[in-house]
């Protein structure tokens, strides 16, 4: 529920995001392959499964900058009454 207490600039990170998933993504990559080579099946399987989380926030990550801004209600929008009990 709104409140009116919201900034009316506030914004969501999206880019950084970004760009620390692809940070993420080559150090999980790295870190599959290190391990696959150096014999150690346990700690690639870990890298894996990081690799497959980081891949799915990304592609949340750019689902969400494609959709584009959003409107948000500014000064002049008064806060939403809440509901009334039943």
């Amino acid at each position: 529920m709104r409140t009116g207490s919201e900034p009316m600039t506030a914004r969501s990170p999206l880019r950084m995001r970004f760009w620390l998933s692809v940070w993420g993504l080559i150090w999980t990559v790295a870190g599959t392959v290190a391990f696959a080579l150096a014999g150690r099946p346990g700690w690639a399987a870990a890298c894996a499964a990081l690799w497959l989380v980081v891949t799915v926030d990304m592609v949340m990550i750019i689902r969400h900058i494609r959709q584009g801004p959003h409107f948000q209600p500014g000064r002049d929008v008064p806060p939403y009454q809440p509901p009334p009990d039943r």
